[in-house]
This record gives C-alpha cells, structure tokens and sequence, in this order.
C-alpha cells in the first residue's frame, strides 16, 4: 500500500481533479496495519489550534515547500515522520517545553508547518539553546522562530545567532534584518560569511557599512568568497578608491549588474550628455549608484535637467546625486514651487535647482512651503499634490 502510494502521490499531485481540500488531505493521508489514518489538517486542527482555513493553508505550504526541495524532504512530508501523531506530537511538547504558550505554538507551526516533521533529537537542544545559551525569553524566541524556524530544523543555528547579534549589536537589529533574509542562516560561517566580511574590512569598509550593504544586497555575504573578490576588483574598476565612502556602493553596484550592463551604462551616460569619458567617470566615481539606474529613468531625468530646468550636462555630472532623486516626486515638484517662488519674488532668479532638490523633505516643506503659505496661497496643496 506504501509503496502504491509513493508512485501514486507525485502523479496526483501534477495533474489532480480533486478538489483542493480532498486532494491536500490526500497527500497526507497515510495508512498503517498499526495506525488509523493521519491528516496533517485535522492535526494542525485538533493538536495546534489552527480553524480548518488556516489548517489547510498550512499543509498546502508544507506540501509545496517539501515538493520543491530534495528527495528526501519529499518523502518525509508524504511517507515517514507524518504517518501519525507521533513526530509532530514529539515537536509540540518541545515547543511547549521551551516556554511557548499554545497560541505561540500554533502561530509558529502556521508560519513552518515543516517543523513538525523535524528530528526531535535535533530540535529539543537547539531549542534549550536558544534559551539557555543565547539567553532568549519566550517572547524572543517565538518571534524568531516566526522568521527562522527554517534554520532551526536545517542546523546548529546558535553559533550563527552569536555571530550576528555581535555584528548588528543586538538581537532586535538582527531580527529585523532576518525577517527579509532568513537565508543568511544557513550560510557557512567558517567558510562563506567571516572570511567575506574580513575581505570587506581590508577594503576599508566599516563594519556598518558592511551591515548596510548586506541590508541592501543580502546575497553580498553568502558570495563564494572568490566570487566576491572579483566584484571587489570589478568595484576598483570604475574608479572608486577603497578609502573612498562610496566604495561599499561600488561594490552594492557591481554585484548587481553584469561588466556588459556597466560599460552599456556608461557609454549611454556618455551619448545621452555629450560628454567626455572622464566627465563620466568623475561622476561615477562620485556616486557609483548611478549605474543602477534604468536607462530609461536617466534619459528622463536628463531631458527634464537639460530642456526644463535649464542645466548644463557639465553641471549635472558635478552633481550625480540628481540622477538618484525621483523625477515625480522630487524633481518635477520642486521646480514648479522654484518657478512660483521666483515669480513672486521670493528668490532670486540664479537660485541652485540642486540646493532646492538636496534638501530633506520637512526641511524643505519648514524652508520653502511653510514660510509662505500666507503670502502664496494654495502653495501647499499644489505642492501635496505635485508630490
């Protein structure tokens, strides 16, 4: 009947015209001479509290997650830890044991049904761990296993919470920076992620800016450290110097898009402005991020630069920080309260565009839009609108 089963799940579940209820209680549907029949469902119901929509939520997301991974994953979710109640039976008491409330236990197993069918052998001192090694309340640790219950049934997760708690400062930070890259955990510490940061500090990048990069560019990290010293080199390249601020976005660029799109990049820039190469570079070199953006989104701005606000391309290249500003929420706006204000004498007419485009939004709003609500009636509106 087992071994039917086997054949028959993979088959179903390619091509079913069950219902989705019946067809998910049947993936999980097994049969024993020793056991009556097992449904993940009517566990996730009866045992963790879960109502019948969230339950079937949840085992069509252990399903699907089983399914997209190994072999073996597969034919745990299907055959061999959730023929009974045993396994997940085991898994609940340890959660319970841990601290965590039914209510807890039933959001963590909604969040990772997949945790029922861990070793208990694995899990129950990775658990005691959390708490007595990394020192984490009940409350901590529910919301870290909402996040990264993954790595906790993949590997040894503590040593890599050490890690980077240390890194980040405090478990809440890294907390926060999980819950977008979970994946981070089950990264090589050894192998991948120390010797990466190490190649990062000799480059002359803080420790923040490394955390800042890593928040931006999650897989900066977990690189094959070979991998990562040629978009070091490919940073150098355009003229960044490693002492340089800017390097970590350099290297935040570079990562991001192949040698073909930055040389394209440049020589659009280059095209587009009318300009000398090393204009160019100068303004790479002063804001690497440039090269990220589309070069649709550059042409745009470059024609409003040129045609509406009357800049030179010189100009513009001394100040690549333009090219990062959005031309419909900052650009465009702003030059139309410009156009006001000077209109009715309230700035002189050689007033940099770029010190009004620079300035922080409620600075700007206090300095520029605020100060004259009396005198230009209906500014304000215009302004929240335009924006």
């Amino acid at each position: 009947m087992l071994l039917l089963r086997r054949h028959l799940l993979p088959l179903l579940r390619a091509a079913s015209p069950l219902p989705a209820r019946i067809y998910y209680r049947a993936c999980f549907l097994s049969t024993s001479a020793s056991a009556a029949p097992f449904s993940l469902v009517e566990y996730l119901v009866a045992a963790c509290g879960l109502d019948s929509a969230q339950a079937r939520k949840a085992a069509r997301k252990a399903f699907d997650e089983a399914s997209k991974g190994s072999r073996k994953a597969f034919q745990d979710i299907s055959n061999c830890r959730l023929n009974s109640a045993s396994n997940p039976d085991a898994i609940l008491a340890l959660l319970s044991g841990a601290g965590l409330s039914r209510a807890d236990i039933a959001a963590v197993v909604a969040a990772d049904p997949l945790l029922l069918r861990s070793s208990p052998k694995n899990i129950g001192p990775r658990l005691l761990a959390l708490r007595d090694r990394l020192g984490l309340s009940a409350p901590q640790m529910v919301r870290f296993l909402l996040v990264g219950s993954r790595a906790v049934r993949s590997c040894d997760v503590v040593p890599r919470l050490e890690f980077f708690i240390s890194f980040y400062g405090s478990f809440e930070r890294l907390l926060v920076f999980i819950k977008n890259h979970n994946s981070i955990l089950l990264s090589d510490l050894e192998r991948v992620i120390k010797p990466n940061i190490a190649l990062l500090r000799q480059c002359g990048i803080s420790v923040r800016d490394i955390a800042k990069l890593f928040s931006l560019k999650a897989r900066v990290l977990t690189f094959n450290p070979e991998h990562l010293k040629e978009v070091v080199l490919r940073a150098e390249e355009l003229g960044v110097p490693r002492s340089s601020r800017m390097f970590f976005q350099a290297v935040f660029v570079v990562s991001n898009i192949t040698k073909e799109k930055v040389a394209a990049r440049l020589e659009f820039l280059k095209s587009t402005l009318g300009c000398h190469e090393s204009e160019i570079a100068t303004a790479v070199s002063k804001m690497p991020t440039i090269l990220g953006i589309s070069e649709q989104s550059l042409h745009r701005k470059i024609q409003f630069l040129v045609n509406e606000v009357g800049l030179e391309p010189q100009y513009i290249l001394q100040r690549p920080a333009l090219f990062t500003y959005s031309l419909e929420k900052r650009l465009v706006p702003r030059h139309c309260v410009m156009k006001v204000l000077q209109a009715k004498g309230f700035l002189i007419s050689n007033t940099s565009f770029y010190s009004f485009a620079q300035y922080g939004e409620e600075t700007f709003k206090l300095r520029y839009i605020d100060s004259h609500k009396d005198s230009v009636p209906g500014l304000a509106d215009a302004y929240a609108t335009a924006c």
